[in-house]
């Protein structure tokens, strides 16, 4: 069984707005239905969301009881008898739409008013309507779209839809005008008093509504102004990251990502592919892909955007690296030393080891014990043994200049 929902409708006709409920198709048990609240004798409309809410209210019966949705539609609240600007039908104003040219509204306008219209005869039964919509398909049209009448016979259809309509629908609203019974439940058990209780709670139902989505949309608010715009960009999608390395005066552009905690650069054996400005990375993107980036399931989708001539590469903060200046820093002193900015330098160059399966850094480390002393004192880790720097730091600012140049050797051009 598949079923759709039910809507409150207003509906425009000759005496007046009214209000109703429309169940669009649905299948049940192999067959397709369509219904309107209503009963036994006619489809019921009311005067106001109001006076329909304290008819429901009231347990009467009616036909849409036995629909599928009637109890999630019975559990939506008090609003749930208010249509939305989408669901409110101009039928008797419906000549107007054809009077201005087929636009977007126009179109989509007309064709929502010939749906409910066409419901409502078949449901009610009116005869003059139901001939109408049956007797002339080229109404059929106003479903495909405004751009339907876009194309080189789109202005005569269009004109072929007005005059179908002003010749015959003043019968047909007059066919719908006998279709629907206005019910009053003033009329019945509770009164006014009834519908003046509906209105006031469909009122504190409506401000109640209005004031979580103005909470929703401030909390979406300060989440989007929260949100980093790199993470929705190609390179926070693909999870690929643009990075920047400047060193000994020059800077040098290069891609990586990490599969799992594995790092993999843009690049192949041990080499890293550097470029002197983004421009230059984009372009060898395009033309070249012998490289370990290419295997990861995500390249497509950057290479797409490079031959679409979509990719900027963004460099995020996090993945700008800079070892200028900290060998000198070094040679002055542990106050010197920007440790963040150590912090980081130490991340690529272990990162760029790790990923061209190189022994070198560790190899040089190993060599140089204190050397590991004093990172692990600089960058707090745990394991610095107690270890505090006293001068000369001299050989500390020589071996952090061979890791540097270890960096830059893997790099293809600097």
């Amino acid at each position: 069984m598949s079923t759709r929902a039910i809507y409150p409708v207003k509906l425009s006709l000759s005496g007046g707005d009214f209000y109703t409920l429309w169940a669009p198709t649905w299948t049940e048990n192999g067959t397709q239905w369509q219904a309107f609240l209503g009963d036994d004798s006619s489809v019921m409309v009311f005067a106001s969301p109001a006076a329909m809410l304290a008819y429901l209210d009231s347990g009467r019966s009616h036909d849409l009881s036995s629909h599928p949705s009637w109890a999630r539609f019975s559990a939506l609240g008090d609003v749930r008898v208010v249509p939305e600007e989408k669901n409110c039908f101009d039928i008797v104003g419906a000549p107007a739409y054809l009077a201005g040219r087929p636009s977007h509204e126009n179109v989509s306008r007309l064709s929502r008013v010939f749906a409910v219209s066409r419901s409502l005869a078949a449901v009610a039964a009116a005869d003059e309507a139901q001939i109408f919509f049956a007797s002339h398909s080229i109404l059929g049209n106003a479903d495909r779209g405004s751009d339907h009448f876009a194309g080189e016979n789109g202005m005569s259809e269009w004109t072929g839809i007005g005059r179908v309509v002003l010749a015959n629908w003043e019968s047909v609203v007059h066919s719908l005008d006998g279709a629907v019974r206005l019910v009053d439940p003033a009329d019945s058990d509770g009164g006014e008093a009834a519908v003046d209780s509906a209105a006031q709670r469909i009122s504190a139902a409506q401000a109640a509504r209005e004031e979580e989505r103005a909470r929703a949309a401030a909390e979406q608010e300060k989440a989007a102004a929260a949100a980093d715009p790199y993470d929705s960009s190609i390179w926070g999608l693909a999870g690929i990251d643009p990075i920047k390395i400047s060193a000994q005066g020059k800077s040098a552009y290069t891609l990586r990502t990490y599969l799992g905690s594995a790092p993999v650069f843009l690049g192949k054996y041990g080499e890293i592919f550097t470029f002197p400005s983004p421009k230059h990375l984009v372009r060898w993107i395009v033309e070249n892909d012998d490289h370990d980036l290419a295997g990861v399931s995500t390249w497509p989708d950057v290479l797409n955007a490079a031959h679409a001539g979509e990719l900027e590469v963004t460099v995020h903060p996090d993945n700008s690296y800079s070892l200028t200046g900290i060998s000198a820093d070094i040679d002055k002193g542990p106050d010197a030393v920007d440790t963040a900015q150590m912090s980081k330098a130490y991340e690529i160059m272990a990162d760029a080891a790790d990923w061209a399966k190189d022994d070198s850094l560790n190899s040089l480390l190993l060599a140089n014990p204190r050397m590991q002393d004093y990172l692990s004192y600089m960058l707090g880790s745990t394991n610095s043994s107690g270890y505090v720097p006293t001068a000369p730091f001299t050989d500390k600012a020589q071996t952090w200049k061979e890791m540097e140049e270890q960096l830059v050797g893997r790099f293809s051009k600097f």
